[in-house]
């Protein structure tokens, strides 16, 4: 199908959704990948990754871009051949990229509930908030999306999802929060937005201004 869902909630930002219903082969067509990305398709065994991986390609060509716009870091950082900054994040069928002048990362989960089992993992300073909601998956996924976010965004080895990463509570409706990062003594703040996607959670944050 052609592009799922195009966002633009913030000035000069914008996020573009895919849902993978095409072919591999269909999604062949109409895009020219780079000689690291050829080699990167050609070692993933599962079509659907090779699928998601492709259609990656077709949101940045709907955003102005290339293939050959983007480049990773050694620690696999995506980044564009300009000044702007991207995020990417892919979970089963659904793919997503965000694109700002301002620092961003994004994420899209599929609500299930094994996050319950595993939040203690990554809950820490929502403890309280969580411990109150009668069905938390959706606000669970939310706050691990969040997580998830702030971590792409600052790119730092030993950032903890439970003891650095705080987000704020929230309702669902309002679709958006405040998320922070405590970190050897560095204090970053984020405007947090998130929205349902079928049955799946996209989450993506921006510094907050």
């Amino acid at each position: 199908m052609p592009l799922y869902q195009s966002i633009n909630n913030r000035e000069n930002t914008q996020v573009l959704v895919w849902k993978v219903t095409e072919t591999e082969a269909a999604l062949r067509h109409g895009i020219e990948l780079s000689n690291n990305s050829l080699n990167r398709l050609s070692m993933m065994s599962s079509e659907l990754h090779r699928r998601g991986f492709l259609s990656i390609r077709h949101l940045l060509i709907a955003a102005g871009y290339t293939d050959l716009d983007l480049h990773y870091t050694d620690d696999g950082k995506p980044h564009l051949n300009t000044d702007r900054y991207i995020s990417i994040t892919h979970s089963f069928h659904f793919t997503a990229i965000a694109i700002s002048d301002a620092p961003i990362g994004i994420d899209i989960e599929k609500q299930r509930e094994k996050i319950t089992r595993i939040a203690p993992k990554f809950i820490g300073y929502e403890t309280e908030f969580v411990e109150s909601l009668e069905n938390p998956i959706p606000e669970l996924t939310v706050v691990w999306g969040a997580k998830e976010s702030m971590y792409k965004l600052y790119g730092q080895k030993g950032l903890g999802f439970k003891d650095h990463c705080h987000v704020e509570s929230f309702d669902m409706r309002e679709e958006t929060t405040i998320s922070s990062i405590h970190y050897h003594q560095q204090h970053f703040s984020y405007e947090v937005f998130f929205q349902a996607v079928e049955d799946f959670v996209l989450v993506y944050i921006l510094p907050d201004v």
